[in-house]
């Protein structure tokens, strides 16, 4: 279908109002944005930092990865539920927030300059699928499988729509963490590497005795992260929350307009129902699988004394299935982390790509409500986003380096997004759809935590502490 006539998502239409569902299998059928996110973070943070985490301190820090899973969800919700309720994107909510700009606001700038620190953690990720391919395939450089990954990254997503990465990024991560949970399960079995001793001090509060720079990093990137935060309006969008929601009428008007009201706040606060049903799904998810990743990494890696780093990391991962469910596992172990390394670059560029149309579009370079154009600039900057990692990586060439790079940069800019967020709550949030004070109050509580624990990190790093 030429793109002139494919229905923009991102447009509210009166005819494109749904009844939102109520049932809990109406309301399953319609969640996926979460999913999306899912296989977004499973990678990385899970796969990589988190293990590495694990690793380096024991099972001293598992309050760290539950705490860095379960806060962040009520910026998300109440992300989604902005978006729901004016049909802005998160780019286009962070403009109107006050203080200096440069064609746009500086959240808008803060974000862009964070996403060139984060490629780097893409970058990680594209080195680490071409190094578990030149392991199944010894005969293919790793060099030359990143750019196979490029092309075909390039040619499914320019190709595809919203559902083409709901579909891919749940397909590419549930087989995998399936295993995952299992080892871990396999794991409470083996005395040598499990302790519940062990585990019950890993919910008390202490700090890493050291490698203080990969919890930080552990904190930016596990769970939902600020990018992460960002990106879940625009799936929202996608999905058609804000455009089954619909436009909102004017309540200045007559009673009719009153009526209409009353109907766009009933269904209104439905699909944000849903959208809440769609974020805790997605928490569950992940928060399972990161929990099962650091058992691993604190049991079996920390056990053998070995570390996730440079060329050999595909093989040190691989302990932690091959040491708890045999050796065969180590066959079932390669494609999966490929495949969840990969959803950490497929959903991620692809939301990029989304974003950074966005940004063109508030600097004045195409009119918004112009899709054919919105699709233009989202397959240019996909196509960005997998060259820039792509070079950061034959340069670097240290795939946990690179994502400790982009954790960093998460955690430094989560308090930003969440005070954002915030404001957008008090100035701009419509009266109708406010949440219940309990969540506010979350919501400041969270916000504060991410700006305490960011901000005792970077202190904690630089040694004034």
């Amino acid at each position: 279908m030429p793109d002139a006539i494919v229905r923009d998502p991102y447009e509210l239409q009166a005819e494109s109002v749904e009844t939102p569902p109520t049932s809990f299998a109406g309301i399953y059928r319609k969640i996926g944005p979460g999913l999306i996110l899912a296989g977004t973070v499973v990678g990385s943070g899970e796969l990589i930092t988190t293990t590495v985490l694990g690793a380096e301190n024991g099972y001293s820090l598992l309050w760290l990865i539950l705490v860095s899973c379960l806060i962040k969800i009520v910026v998300q919700n109440e992300l989604g539920r902005y978006t729901i309720g004016t049909g802005e994107t998160s780019l286009e909510a962070f403009n109107r927030i006050p203080g200096p700009r440069l064609g746009v606001s500086w959240v808008v700038w803060t974000w862009f300059l964070a996403q060139i620190m984060v490629m780097f953690g893409i970058g990680g990720m594209l080195g680490a699928i071409s190094e578990v391919l030149n392991t199944m395939a010894p005969g293919v450089p790793i060099k030359a499988w990143i750019w196979v990954i490029n092309v075909v990254t390039v040619a499914l997503l320019v190709a595809g729509r919203y559902e083409l990465v709901e579909k891919a990024s749940i397909v590419m991560v549930v087989g995998f963490t399936v295993i995952t949970v299992i080892s871990a399960g396999y794991l409470l079995g083996q005395p040598q590497y499990f302790s519940w001793v062990q585990v019950t001090g890993g919910l008390t509060f202490q700090l890493p005795e050291g490698g203080f720079l990969t919890a930080v990093a552990v904190f930016g990137i596990t769970g939902v992260g600020a990018s992460e935060l960002s990106i879940y309006p625009y799936w929202c969008i996608e999905k058609g929350y804000a455009r089954f929601t619909g436009p909102r009428p004017n309540t200045s008007g007559d009673s009719a307009d009153a009526d209409g009201a009353g109907q766009w706040q009933a269904r209104a606060r439905g699909w944000i129902r849903v959208m809440g049903f769609d974020v805790v799904n997605a928490m569950v998810f992940y928060t399972l699988t990161t929990v099962a990743f650091y058992l691993l990494g604190a049991g079996v890696l920390r056990g053998m004394g070995v570390m996730p780093e440079g060329s050999g990391m595909v093989d040190t991962l691989s302990n932690m299935y091959t040491e708890t469910l045999g050796g065969w596992s180590r066959y079932v172990f390669l494609p999966g982390a490929a495949a969840v390394f990969y959803s950490t670059v497929f959903a991620g560029t692809a939301a990029r790509g989304r974003m950074m149309a966005d940004v063109m579009a508030l600097l004045g370079a195409y009119d918004k409500k112009n899709y054919a154009l919105r699709l233009t600039y989202t397959r240019v900057f996909i196509v960005f986003f997998l060259l820039v990692p792509t070079t950061f990586f034959l340069f670097v060439e240290e795939p946990v380096l690179m994502v400790k790079i982009a954790g960093l940069t998460e955690a430094m800019l989560l308090p930003v997004v969440a005070f954002s967020t915030v404001y957008l709550r008090y100035r701009h949030l419509p009266k109708a759809i406010l949440p219940k004070g309990w969540i506010t109050l979350a919501l400041w509580l969270t916000s504060v935590i991410m700006l305490v624990m960011t901000t005792f990190s970077i202190v904690q790093q630089l040694g004034v502490l």
